[in-house]
């Protein structure tokens, strides 16, 4: 049985990787074998102790794509991406005006299950190396939802605080696996893989938070 490949999205301090790690420990918990692939640019960046040049972009995208699609013959039946080939051509997009990266990129994320992007409800934390602003997190947000659904690649957007996030992500991949991984919340619409909370993952709520951003960046079309 192939593993259920669960990845992570978001821009520079949204929480992916506290979720990611968190995502893991709880599905290994559960008796669910689980492979955890870490974000190959953050540890490539943190060893060279630099943000990467425009002509280095390619190739962590592609050695991203490569450990996740390893992961994914592991054997183990869960593999959780903090984050894909899809982060970096965002960046690429956005530092160095290149999309080239785009059509590889979508084409790996279109080979993974489950698409969870962090939702922006989490204040901005500098971490004295590589994050540049709140707005560049929008920026980034706002790309990602443009060409994920140019795309045509579902998403499901996760809030919340702490556990509450954890909570909604597990919710998520417990719907996929067959099996209940939280307790019934009736905030969560049975069968359906949506909350029906106006201040989370409802569409609705998303369309109108996001609108606004995506007409002040002229980043493409408000999201459906």
């Amino acid at each position: 049985m192939a593993a259920l490949t669960v990845s992570l999205l978001g821009g520079e301090s949204s929480g992916k990787s506290t979720l990611a790690h968190q995502l893991t420990k709880r599905l290994q918990g559960a008796g669910i074998q689980t492979v955890l692939v870490d974000e190959h640019l953050r540890s490539w960046c943190e060893a060279a102790g630099r943000a990467p040049h425009a002509h280095e972009q390619a190739d962590l995208a592609r050695e991203q794509t490569r450990r996740i699609e390893a992961a994914k013959q592991s054997g183990a039946q869960v593999v959780v991406a903090d984050t894909t080939a899809v982060m970096v051509a965002v960046y690429s997009e956005w530092y160095f005006q290149d999309t080239s990266l785009w059509p590889e990129a979508l084409a790996a994320q279109r080979r993974l299950d489950l698409t969870l992007l962090m939702g922006l409800d989490l204040p901005w934390v500098p971490d004295g190396l590589f994050r540049d602003s709140a707005q560049v997190r929008e920026v980034c947000d706002a790309i990602l939802r443009r060409e994920l659904q140019g795309a045509g690649i579902g998403f499901t957007p996760v809030y919340g605080q702490n556990e509450a996030r954890l909570q909604a992500a597990l919710r998520v991949v417990g719907a996929r696996l067959g099996m209940p991984l939280v307790s019934a919340d009736p905030a969560w619409e049975q069968g359906t893989g949506r909350w029906s909370c106006e201040n989370c993952s409802d569409p609705d709520c998303e369309h109108k938070l996001f609108t606004g951003l995506l007409r002040q960046r002229g980043l493409g079309s408000e999201p459906a």
